[in-house]
């Protein structure tokens, strides 16, 4: 893949740029991460040459000034809110990033639950930290907020919230996801710093948009295309070019807020920091692309895939005509066709030629590779089998893993594990290829290929099962596909 992002001048630039930020505030910060601190997956596809982990990289760049404060809505404790991709509950997954950063040697200080209204699923959680060693601290829902100034900055406001205790320079609030309350957690801190005589300042650090690119440029456009279910909308910063004459890109909802905020500065502080949402950020990721055109590229396929998967969320239910005709206008914007990705062309001329599910992969050199269903193989695995094969040289017509290996397999998925399916799915084609390599050469230097998967595009002619798709995505494969079921196997396991 052609690189378009330095990602060590990017760990560079933002390092000093956050550490001239706590300057500018006389040695205190609290800084509001955005997105993921690591597992950047989407930075990484839009952006090639990211680092999943670059952020969380960055601040070990700074670890001796950092403490981490974890953020988690009581409501979304209650609710057992889950993290799709993940799939597990946010609470878990605060307790999952402790242990994270407690293992990079990180100072992870505390843990708040806001929106507290004496939750029992919230207090449960507060005496499983407690029990764990972890600071757990409280914030209330606030009357009147964002709106209503005046109350919340006050202590009937922000003041009634507890006050979280902090020792270094920088405190790093994140969250386990969207609407945790780390903006709110970030402004009741300042409120009580400022009680106390203590100077104080907060900032953002949001990758996406990239505030320098236009307002149009794909990778801008990719970010609209991942958060069409949330509708957030790019726009330029209309107070950034009254004030500085500069054309500059934000989101909606940074800027509606805007005013409110500017207006919460100046009550805490006596006067606000900031004349715009941009003024606010710190992230530097324009200023690394170093291939525009490679950026553009990853960009496109990304919203092509965007598109697929919203198509696929439509027939499960899981996403609304509205996600859909939002994505086909992004796709628009950003002159985006299936013919950027000829895997899908190549899956569905499969499909028809043998009337049966089928899949195909282009490889980063540009080759495509097609598998097809058959008796003993679903159509992923045989795709996964032909496409390292291919990797590897090997002729496709070469069998590397026996019926002998295979039926036993299919037996026990059929007699004793209760699959009506007797074909390999793709975790259970590697496990055979596995042992076929103990003796045979060719099975054994197929699996040296694996990693080499990582970064080709595959798509089907239908619906994968959850385990292929959990498989394909380890692997690093992105995939797609077309959204409809395998009609006479849908109920199959």
């Amino acid at each position: 893949m052609k690189i378009g992002f330095n990602n060590e001048k990017y760990l560079q630039l933002q390092a000093r740029h956050i550490r001239e930020r706590v300057g500018q505030f006389g040695g205190k910060l609290y800084l509001e991460f955005g997105g993921k601190l690591f597992d950047d997956f989407h930075a990484s596809r839009v952006l090639p040459g990211f680092e999943p982990d670059s952020k969380i990289r960055m601040l070990a760049t700074m670890k001796d000034e950092v403490e981490i404060v974890l953020v988690i809505s009581a409501g979304d404790i209650e609710k057992n809110k889950m993290r799709g991709d993940l799939g597990i509950s946010y609470d878990d997954e605060v307790l999952r990033l402790l242990d994270i950063f407690h293992g990079m040697d990180f100072y992870a200080s505390s843990v708040v639950i806001t929106q507290y209204a004496g939750q029992p699923g919230a207090d449960a959680f507060a005496q499983r930290l407690e029990n764990l060693g972890v600071r757990c601290y409280r914030h209330y829902p606030i009357a009147g907020y964002p709106s209503d100034v005046a109350h919340i900055v006050s202590d009937e406001g922000l003041g009634k919230n507890d006050y979280i205790e902090t020792s270094r320079p920088i405190v790093v609030i994140t969250a386990p996801g969207p609407g945790s309350g780390k903006m709110a957690t970030c402004l009741s801190q300042l409120y009580h710093e400022n009680k106390r005589g203590i100077r104080a300042g907060y900032a953002k650090y949001e990758t996406f948009p990239i505030w320098n690119l236009p307002l149009k440029h794909p990778v801008n456009l990719a970010y609209e295309a991942a958060t069409a279910d949330l509708k957030d909308v790019n726009m330029i910063d209309p107070f950034h070019l009254e004030k500085y004459g500069q054309t500059t890109v934000n989101y909606n909802r940074d800027v509606e807020i805007f005013p409110v905020l500017n207006a919460m500065f100046e009550k805490i502080q006596g006067e606000s920091p900031y004349y715009s949402p941009t003024d606010m950020g710190v992230n530097m990721a324009g200023f690394a692309i170093e291939d525009d055109e490679a950026c553009c590229e990853a960009s496109r396929m990304e919203i092509l895939r965007r598109y697929y998967t919203a198509l696929k969320d439509r027939v499960k239910g899981k996403c609304d005509d509205e996600v859909v005709r939002k994505l086909e206008l992004v796709m628009k914007q950003a002159s985006v066709s299936e013919e950027l990705c000829p895997a899908i062309a190549a899956a569905l001329q499969k499909a028809e030629e043998t009337g049966a599910p089928a899949g195909a992969m282009q490889l980063t050199d540009g080759r495509v590779i097609t598998g097809k269903t058959s008796s003993l193989l679903g159509a992923s695995a045989a795709l996964l089998v032909n496409t390292l094969k291919a990797m590897a040289g090997i002729d496709a017509k070469l069998d590397l893993i026996p019926a002998s290996v295979i039926a036993p397999i299919s037996k026990l998925k059929t007699d004793h594990l209760g699959h009506r399916n007797p074909r390999l799915h793709s975790d259970e084609v590697l496990i055979a290829l596995a042992i076929s390599g103990l003796t045979n050469p060719l099975a054994a230097l197929v699996q040296q290929q694996l990693s080499n998967l990582r970064g080709c595009n595959a798509h089907f002619s239908v619906i994968l099962s959850e385990e292929d798709e959990r498989l394909y995505k380890r692997l690093g494969i992105q995939v797609t596909c077309e959204p409809k079921y395998e009609i006479k196997k849908r109920c199959e396991k």
